[in-house]
């Protein structure tokens, strides 16, 4: 099952998407669906099978419910108002490749223990424009991960047990301010103000059962479950990224063991894998710079179309914007401090 939150004539429908071209509201379905996937979630296996048995419908009759065009409407993020929003570290090439390129050894904890941190969950958005202060276009960068949305409470749940708490998966773009980044992580705390600008999810929602046909081994030594799922980017109808899901090193189920330690999942909470390897300029910059010292690096520009897709999770495409301010972080800084 597919599911999408659309804009429609100024109201917000959380809907199945059918065919990749319909949308059928909840409201439209059935009256004990809610319109908002978080309370959708937290609903738990009595809503979400009430959803599967209507999805298992509309697939047998498209007509047997009104439905809006995808056309017609706005795709939302796919979970607007997520919980919390963490993102992992799972892709061992590229942590490796980024150490490389810093001329910088391989740390050895990355095979101890799945490392996630915070960004803001109020900054969460969907397909469509996002819009940059213009000190984040100090290296502005994308990054191309995989995401879960956490489906049930859970508390110091165990890694073999942990795929029972995903809902569904998305792709994710976890935009970065690099400049911003880096200055703040030079006082060891971070990253925080570099990354809570925007974090792109969607364009849909995809549950577990779609992806069966996909599913492989976990890496050896890890448990869960892994899918061979391609995973690119592209810049202005360029191609920049190419990886797999299935090169996660740390499984999302290893991550949610390490989310719920001593503290409580909920249901809409949103975590991503991390950074596939290839997956943001920061990387690709530094290996190329590696190859040839005269290489110009890319960042992100006012006006750049950046578009993702991961088999099975759909086409998620974004136009960075900037807003049109004199207000800079870097000029604060500047200015002399009074007392």
């Amino acid at each position: 099952m597919k599911l999408i939150t659309i804009n429609h004539q100024n109201e917000e429908h959380l809907c199945i998407l059918a065919n990749d071209d319909k949308a059928y509201p909840f409201a439209n379905i059935d009256p004990r669906l809610p319109n908002d996937m978080t309370v959708f979630l937290q609903g738990g296996k009595e809503l979400m099978n009430i959803a599967k048995h209507a999805n298992n419908q509309l697939l047998e009759n498209a007509s047997a419910c009104e439905s809006i065009a995808l056309a017609d409407a706005q795709l939302l993020a796919t979970v607007p108002r997520p919980t919390s929003c963490r993102d992992g570290y799972a892709f061992r090439q590229h942590v490796a490749s980024a150490r490389r390129n810093r001329k910088v050894e391989m740390i050895a904890e990355f095979d101890q223990y799945p490392i996630f941190y915070f960004t803001n969950h109020n900054a969460i958005q969907g397909p469509g424009d996002i819009w940059c202060m213009p000190d984040h276009f100090q290296k502005l960068d994308f990054e191309l991960e995989a995401a879960i949305v956490v489906g049930k409470k859970g508390r110091n749940i165990k890694a073999a047990e942990a795929d029972e708490y995903i809902a569904g998966y998305m792709i994710m773009n976890d935009m970065s301010a690099r400049t911003l980044q880096m200055e703040e992580m030079l006082l060891n705390l971070g990253p925080a103000k570099g990354k809570d600008f925007s974090t792109v999810i969607g364009p849909w929602f995809v549950t577990p059962d779609e992806l069966e046909q996909y599913k492989i081994a976990a890496k050896p030594g890890h448990v869960g479950n892994n899918f061979n799922l391609d995973m690119k980017c592209w810049v202005n109808g360029k191609q920049v990224s190419q990886g797999n899901m299935g090169d996660m090193d740390w499984t999302f189920a290893e991550i949610l063991e390490r989310c719920a330690y001593g503290v409580d999942i909920l249901p809409g909470d949103v975590i991503g894998s991390g950074t596939v390897g290839t997956g943001c300029f920061l990387e690709l910059n530094g290996t190329a710079l590696l190859n040839d010292s005269n290489f110009k690096p890319q960042w992100l520009q006012d006006g750049d179309i950046v578009e993702m897709k991961i088999t099975g999770l759909g086409h998620l495409s974004n136009t960075v914007r900037k807003v049109g301010t004199d207000f800079s972080i870097l000029a604060l800084k500047k200015m002399p401090q009074t007392a």
